[in-house]
């Protein structure tokens, strides 16, 4: 985690983390993209901000923009690391279903309650 002085401002600029880069190398990923860990185990080589990362995957699957409120990093701080996170295949992460392919709950409501006449 990036330390912080008392006042609650950085130590060190967010930007660094990411060592200068602003842009992701895929721009695949949302604030709301679904990420897991694949369970590999953390070595040396993983930079304290993604072993961090890591680390709060490990119970389970997290939105990006949750990862970011973790760590107290910008979102587009985050999209960068898991970025390279995911292109060294330590993570997997899923795109949000678009609202137009996400199922209408009063449809199936409707359908269950036919089924539920049928069945009568």
């Amino acid at each position: 985690m990036t330390p912080r002085q008392s006042s609650g401002r950085r130590l060190v600029p967010a930007y660094l983390a990411t060592g200068g880069r602003a842009q992701p190398s895929r721009n695949t990923l949302d604030r709301l993209s679904l990420l897991h860990s694949v369970g590999m185990p953390i070595t040396s080589e993983v930079r304290p901000e993604e072993h961090r990362i890591l680390e709060l995957l490990q119970p389970g699957a997290l939105s990006l923009a949750e990862v970011a409120a973790h760590l107290h990093l910008p979102v587009s701080v985050v999209k960068v690391l898991v970025a390279d996170l995911v292109d060294a295949g330590r993570l997997h992460a899923r795109v949000p279903i678009p609202e137009a392919e996400q199922f209408d709950r009063q449809i199936l409501e409707r359908v269950l309650d036919g089924l539920r006449s049928l069945k009568s």
